[in-house]
């Protein structure tokens, strides 16, 4: 065990040291995620909301691959536009290679027909790039059991840069689509001060919720199906998922696939990555998630697939004395399935 830390160790400074492009954190529960999946998603409910989002990625390798994001967002229908604020943090690898980063997010809410609603967003953020210098493990350091004399020790820094990304979403209360663009500036990644620009992230997504009007298990509620996919890219990453959650409220299961298998990858053979078990619990204002990603792709089962947790907060929602007027009201999407109340 102590040498596979030291090849993990070898083999995450190799992916700091080499030209290999950065890729983004993902999660299963991309619907769980919002304002990291498209701006435009920004108050995409009448209630203020909060989530908070944990991946814990290849769960019995060391170090395994951590997430953590939490944001925040509201609705203001009087002035047809929502504003929000999403905070991450991920750590990769034996040595701590960590990003951090907050940003705020604005969308605008224009109706285009009888419940239909078309929210272009903008969000501007800050983040970090930073790595533990004690937990670099060198070759020298192997083979003579000492320090190093690398002199790249000696140019490597914390990276600090301003983001900035953009996307379009267009919704009624059981479909919705959009397209994002994630580090539209290109940004300056790198820890060694050298030329690095993060690659933009580029997505198409959509969904919607069909009702299923007998539910087996009640008569008077109304139980459905909530197909969606998302496709991602990033640099020479390419991903693909789709699937759907079936709800008898107040839970929800799903089931989804992420792989591309109409493409090779590195090794000849075809892109698959894992299938996704999803368990969910609607208990009216707060919501919880949880998936298990079981590996298909050459890192196989014995990495212990990938664990991740949502939390969703419906805050009551904001009274004014205004009277709203019927055709100001704006539809919410409903990407997940649950019937919330809107």
């Amino acid at each position: 065990m102590k040498k596979f830390n030291i090849y993990i160790a070898i083999f995450s400074l190799l992916l700091i040291f080499s030209n290999a492009e950065a890729q983004d954190p993902m999660f299963s529960q991309y619907y769980a995620s919002p304002l990291y999946l498209n701006p435009g998603l920004v108050g995409s409910v009448k209630q203020p909301r909060i989530i908070f989002n944990s991946r814990m990625q290849w769960a019995k390798l060391p170090n395994a691959f951590t997430t953590y994001a939490a944001s925040a967002d509201y609705l203001v229908e009087d002035w047809s536009s929502a504003f929000g604020i999403l905070a991450m943090t991920d750590k990769a690898g034996s040595a701590n290679l960590r990003n951090t980063s907050i940003s705020g997010t604005y969308a605008a809410k224009i109706r285009i027909a009888e419940g239909w609603v078309f929210s272009p967003g903008l969000t501007f953020g800050y983040a970090s790039r930073s790595i533990d210098f004690d937990k670099l493990v060198f070759g020298d350091m192997i083979i003579h059991n000492g320090p190093t004399t690398d002199d790249a020790i000696g140019q490597l820094g914390n990276q600090s840069y301003f983001d900035f990304s953009s996307g379009a979403v267009i919704y009624n209360k059981t479909f919705w689509a959009g397209f994002s663009a994630y580090h539209i500036n290109r940004p300056n990644y790198s820890l060694l001060g050298e030329r690095a620009l993060l690659p933009m992230r580029l997505s198409v997504h959509g969904g919607m919720r069909i009702p299923i009007k007998h539910s087996i298990l009640s008569n008077s509620k109304l139980s459905s199906i909530a197909p969606s996919f998302v496709y991602k890219s990033q640099g020479e990453f390419n991903q693909f998922d789709v699937g759907a959650n079936i709800i008898f409220d107040p839970v929800m299961v799903g089931l989804w696939y992420r792989g591309i298998p109409t493409s090779k990858n590195y090794s000849e053979k075809f892109s698959q990555d894992a299938v996704i078990f999803i368990l969910g619990l609607n208990l009216q204002f707060v919501e919880v998630g949880y998936s298990y990603d079981f590996t298909i792709s050459d890192i196989g089962p014995q990495s212990g697939g990938s664990h991740e947790i949502s939390i969703t907060l419906l805050l009551p929602e904001i009274q004014t004395s205004r009277v709203k007027r019927k055709d100001k009201i704006l539809p919410c999407p409903n990407y997940n399935g649950f019937k919330w109340s809107n």
